[in-house]
């Protein structure tokens, strides 16, 4: 006797409820509370556009960019970086992997080795940059003692290049996985035919492997973008407290008990994060190649 499978609603409704709860539900109440009022004492659940207002004051001078524009530019300047720097070391080690670690036995190897920073805190994985870069870390006193510089570099730490070399340090990962999942999919046999057809090795990776890797970089590139966008232990940790970012902005004003205008700036960020994950989307229809 067959038994009736349950309707469609039926089956997606755990999954829809769960999306709800964790998603949807908690974007609801931080939009509402943007739109709320405050004073130093409390919320007050009045709808109002302040906090909106009090983001983008100063923005109408063209002459000088106010604080919410050069904070955005600052982290949207850290984003591509650290997306074109995770995607150039993403793609070469998922394409050695790939192509040119035979055995799935030393694949997994490989790849454990990559996944053993994750076995501890992100913050401890950024300080143990800190006896290296510092001052009188081991990179200066080295350098000093070959010679090579006479005082220490002082942009090594706290610096936008500590900030860039910490991200790339914790999230390349999300990059890789991606499209060495993508490159496993590809037939070796176009790539045996592109070579059999007189093909160069750059030929090759451009006309054949880069295009079927793009539903994979875009899935990493996705991933590097949401972190770093919303990132503040990083910005914090590695750049000294002395470097903007949004998420280090909303997380101040979260530490002053301002949650309305730290949740219009949150909305503001989602709404970024948003179109430029639109675009990128715009470049290639992931439900279509998955």
């Amino acid at each position: 006797m067959s038994h009736r499978a349950p309707p469609a609603w039926l089956q997606a409704a755990p999954l829809a409820l769960t999306f709800a709860f964790f998603f949807v539900i908690p974007l609801a109440l931080i939009a509402m509370v943007s739109l709320w009022d405050y004073n130093e004492y409390e919320l007050i659940p009045a709808f109002t556009l302040r906090n909106y207002q009090d983001i983008f004051s100063g923005c109408s001078n063209t002459a000088d960019w106010c604080v919410t524009l050069r904070t955005y530019a600052s982290t949207l300047k850290f984003c591509v970086i650290v997306w074109a720097v995770t995607l150039v070391l993403g793609f070469t080690i998922a394409y050695f992997l790939a192509f040119h670690v035979r055995t799935p036995a030393m694949q997994t190897v490989l790849f454990l080795l990559c996944t053993i920073p994750f076995w501890t805190s992100n913050v401890i994985r950024m300080i143990s940059w800190v006896p290296l870069l510092g001052r009188n870390g081991l990179i200066n006193q080295t350098l000093q003692s070959l010679g090579l510089i006479e005082a220490p570099i002082e942009w090594l730490l706290f610096s936008d290049f500590s900030v860039v070399l910490a991200f790339v340090h914790l999230y390349t990962m999300f990059m890789i996985v991606p499209i060495f999942n993508s490159m496993m999919r590809i037939d070796r046999s176009l790539i045996e035919a592109a070579r059999d057809s007189g093909a160069s090795g750059w030929q090759t990776l451009w006309h054949v492997v880069i295009p079927l890797s793009r539903t994979g970089i875009l899935i990493g590139s996705i991933f590097i973008i949401t972190i770093v966008m919303g990132d503040f232990v990083t910005v914090g940790v590695m750049g000294g407290q002395q470097i903007a970012s949004v998420g280090k902005v909303i997380q101040v004003q979260t530490s002053y008990l301002q949650f309305p205008i730290a949740a219009a700036n949150a909305v503001i960020l989602l709404a970024v994060v948003v179109l430029i994950i639109y675009a990128l989307t715009r470049l290639v229809d992931i439900r279509k190649e998955l």
